[in-house]
Order: structure tokens, then C-alpha cells, then sequence
């Protein structure tokens, strides 16, 4: 289904078609008399008699035709609730094939200045579906007519939300595809198809990958017969050459386990565990369509995690990029080992202002934290303060965990400088961050997003219909327009 959006000046009061109209909090009418007729205006005052008003949004059907829609602008409503109400009108209505609405922008009253531009984001962003493979073709259109003088989003307004529209579904959708699509050759050209919006793409295979000694990388997809990739992105909206905002993400195309097998059982699941590295290339794709005034990089590793006479064993012993060496016992905690390759060198080449790290990396964070929280662990006060403010404001949400030396006792190897698990329990999350963090050598100040619970919704969230989230696209646009433009 397609939905195509059109603003025009209010013609007529006689609408014969669905009309959307916004009342105050307790649906009084009186305000909004001149867009009835005096029936419909009697018609709809009686039913409000028994309708639930605390709810946020009333139908009424008028005729077989029409419909009006009333929704109710609360109190002190933030831009996340303006974008729910936008997901619920959404979520609410019943179109057929070709269905049209009259939005009457007139009718809003409120104190956020971009209230429709909100409204409208939230709408599409629910509106979202992964259908490429059904047979069956959904060809309906929802027509939105926006009417009326006041309210209509600026040009500048319209670009944000809709680079950050195109941003996440391009996210959605690589995370959406199957791994027998979507491996890591696929997903490196899809990455170059980038430079059309003005990124710079360098795509580092596995010849240059060893050649720079990034063989923790490596070793996670030596088992696969397809290849594995460092890919950057640069971004450089700055008037000046200030130091770059470094995004990392984890594209482990599909993860079997390697030979730490996982369960049969939702193993076909595990398509996202490369969505941290759909976030950062929908986050550098949102920042190039809406010519964001920063200069930003991202960075993502690309491999498939797989059981070959070829692939990685329990026990193995590699060199990471850093120089320091990663006694692997356990090739399902791979996501780290790509991780840490990428981070040392997102620090060393681009020397970023911060790095945000993103990965589907441990089950112990929706233990903790379910789907409703990423955790979030950092060197850096400043850092995670501005990530979990960013996140209050649009609902994708983090809680600090913690980090404290005492943990390297549990990843420190008897073979090698580090081992990638923990063996004695517990702590599962934060020991893979503590993990992590060795590889940041120059104390940049770093955060790590442990978004597991967060990439994929079985039931749907405010936002989404089910599957692929694109959480953090939003987050971290939100920190930089707040942050660092």
C-alpha cells in the first residue's frame, strides 16, 4: 500500500468524503461547528454522550461514504505522543482499495509548532510493510489531503521527516530480507548503491582486511562460502574539517553459531542479527538525503557465521587489528570479535570525536531489559546522558548498565590476551561490553548500544507493525540535531 500525502488550501466546508478533524482534550465540539452540517453536528454531540472520551481518538460513521474522525490533542503532549497519535490514526482506520482523508489542519490547536509534521511522521513510519516476496500484490492507495491555511510543515520540516522516513525503512528493510538474499556480497553492493545520495563508500575485502591484520573479523566468516567486508561511509556536511561522529554496527548476515551451534528453534531469526549495521547505514543515509551540517562515518562489518570443514573452532587463537590476541571459546559470541576489529580501527583511521557502537550482541540484555530497553554502556558521562535524552524524545529508549574493571578478570585468558566469553556466569552483557571496550585504545569517548531486544518486534510496537524495528536511526539522528548541528 502507498500513501500519498498532498497540502492545498481549505475550498469548502461540504465534504462528502472522510474528513479529520482535532478536538481539545475532552472532544468539545463548539470550536469545530463551522466544519458540520447542522445534522451531523447534532448527530455526532449525541453519540459523544456515550462514547469512552479519555480515549484518544472517536469514529464516527455518518453514511456509507463518510466517515469523521475526531482525535483528541491532550495536555502537554510531547512529539512522541504526536507521532503515536499519527501510528494509532493509522492503526484505526479501515480503507479499501483507494481510500481518501481530509485532514482539516485549521482544526489544531496546539502548542508544538511542527504538530502536523509529527503527526504525519508517525502515521507513515507505522504504515511501514515487508511484502517484496508475497505473490500477491497490495496496489492500494491511501490518499491524505491536508486542507487549510495553518499548520503545514516547512519545506526544511518535510525533508527531516522524510529523510528520516527513507533512513529507517532502508533499515527495516535490510534487516527484513533473507539471509539467502541478504549475505554479505548482496549487502556491500546495496551499502555502494549509496553514493548515489552523496556518501563516500569504500568497501575493504577480504584480501585488504587481512593484509591490515583484521583477522577477529576475519575468522567469524572464514566458515562461509560467501565473503566478508569492512565497509565505511563517509559523510561530510561540515564547512569545516572538524572531526567526525563515528557510527559502528555489527552485520553478522546470518548467525548459525558457528560451532557453538544454536538451537534449531528460531534460528531462521537470526537474519537480524545484522540490524546494528542497518542502523548505521539507514542513520548515514538519513544524514545525506537531509544534508545534515556534520561530518560523520560509519563503519560496519559484513560477514555470515557459518559451520564448515573451514570454519572458526572453539579453542581458536586470532590476532585482532589492535595487536592484541582473542582465545575464542565460544563462536556464537562472534559479534564482538567483528566488533572489535572495527572499533580500533574506526579510532585509529577517522580519530572520531566519539564512537556509538550497535550490535544485536548478547540474549542476557532482553533478560535484563526485555523489548523495551537498549542497554547502553560507555566510558563517557557526557555521552550516554545526551543517548538517553535523545531516546526519551523519541521513545527509542535506553538504560545505562555497567562497566567496571573488576569484570576483565572474567574475560582474561589463560592463552591469550582475552577470551571472547565469560565461562564462570553471568554478567553476560556487560562482560561483552567490558569486551569491547579493550579495543578502544586512546580513550575516545565510546558508547556501546546492545540493541537485541530492540531490532525485531514479533507483536509490533507504536511505531511498527511487527518485524524489523530500525531502532536507533531515530536515536541517534535525534542526538546530533540536538548535540552536534
Amino acid at each position: 500500500m502507498s500513501i500519498k500525502i498532498s497540502y492545498q488550501q481549505k475550498t469548502t466546508n461540504n465534504f462528502s468524503s472522510n474528513i479529520v478533524l482535532f478536538s481539545d482534550d475532552k472532544f468539545k465540539l463548539n470550536s469545530l461547528k463551522k466544519y458540520f452540517s447542522n445534522t451531523e453536528f447534532s448527530y455526532i454531540n449525541e453519540l459523544l454522550k456515550s462514547s469512552d472520551l479519555k480515549k484518544n481518538l472517536l469514529i464516527f460513521e455518518v453514511n456509507s461514504k463518510k466517515k469523521i474522525i475526531l482525535i483528541s490533542i491532550k495536555k502537554n503532549l510531547k512529539t512522541a505522543d504526536i507521532e503515536n497519535l499519527g501510528a494509532e490514526f493509522f492503526g484505526r482506520i479501515n480503507y479499501g482499495k483507494n481510500c481518501t482523508y481530509f485532514i482539516l489542519s485549521d482544526s489544531i490547536i496546539s502548542n508544538e509548532n511542527n504538530f502536523l509534521g509529527h503527526f504525519l511522521h508517525g502515521l507513515k513510519l507505522k504504515s511501514y510493510e515487508f511484502k517484496k516476496y508475497k505473490s500477491k500484490k497490495d496496489n492500494r492507495i491511501l490518499s491524505i489531503n491536508v486542507l487549510g491555511n495553518k499548520n503545514k510543515p516547512s519545506s526544511k520540516t518535510q525533508l527531516k521527516f522524510k529523510s528520516l522516513e527513507e533512513g529507517t525503512f532502508f533499515a527495516r528493510d535490510l534487516v527484513s530480507e533473507p539471509g539467502n538474499v541478504l549475505h554479505p556480497d548482496e549487502y556491500a553492493k546495496r551499502i555502494n548503491s549509496l553514493k548515489k545520495d552523496g556518501l563516500k563508500i569504500n568497501i575493504l575485502d577480504e584480501k585488504k582486511l587481512s593484509k591490515l591484520g583484521m583477522h577477529a573479523l576475519l575468522g567469524v566468516g572464514q566458515g562461509s562460502i560467501r565473503g566478508s567486508y569492512l565497509v565505511t561511509m563517509e559523510w561530510n556536511g561540515a564547512n569545516d574539517n572538524s572531526k567526525p561522529l563515528a557510527f559502528v554496527g555489527k552485520g553478522v548476515c546470518f548467525d548459525t553459531g558457528g560451532y557453538s551451534l544454536k538451537p534449531a528453534k528460531f534460528m531462521e531469526d537470526m537474519t537480524y542479527d545484522m540490524a546494528g549495521s542497518a542502523t548505521v547505514v539507514g542513520l548515514m543515509k538519513s544524514l545525506a538525503l537531509r544534508k545534515a551540517k556534520i561530518n560523520a562515518v560509519g563503519v560496519v562489518g559484513l560477514v555470515e557465521n557459518m559451520v564448515s570443514g573451514n570454519a572458526q573452532r572453539p579453542g581458536d587463537i586470532v590476532k585482532s587489528y589492535s595487536g592484541k590476541t582473542i582465545e575464542v571459546l565460544n563462536t556464537d559470541a562472534e559479534g564482538r570479535l567483528v566488533l572489535a576489529d572495527a572499533l580500533t580501527f574506526t579510532e585509529k583511521k577517522f580519530k572520531p570525536k566519539f564512537i556509538i557502537d550497535l550490535a544485536t550482541l548478547t540474549g542476557a540484555i532482553i533478560v535484563c531489559l526485555g523489548s523495551e530497553y537498549a542497554g547502553l554502556f560507555s566510558n563517557d558521562d557526557n555521552l550516554s546522558k545526551r543517548i538517553f535524552e535523545a531516546g526519551e524524545k523519541v521513545e527509542e529508549k535506553v538504560w545505562r548498565m555497567p562497566l567496571h574493571k573488576n569484570y576483565d578478570k572474567l574475560m582474561n585468558s589463560k592463552n591469550a590476551d582475552v577470551q571472547n566469553i565469560n565461562y564462570v556466569g553471568g554478567a553476560g552483557s556487560t562482560t561483552a561490553a567490558q569486551f569491547l571496550q579493550r579495543f578502544i585504545l586512546n580513550k575516545t569517548p565510546w558508547a556501546h548500544l546492545d540493541i537485541a531486544g530492540m531490532a525485531f518486534s514479533k507483536y509490533g510496537g507504536a511505531l511498527n507493525s511487527g518485524g524489523a524495528t530500525g531502532f536507533g536511526v531515530r536515536l541517534l539522528n535525534q542526538l546530533i540535531e540536538d548535540n552536534y548541528e
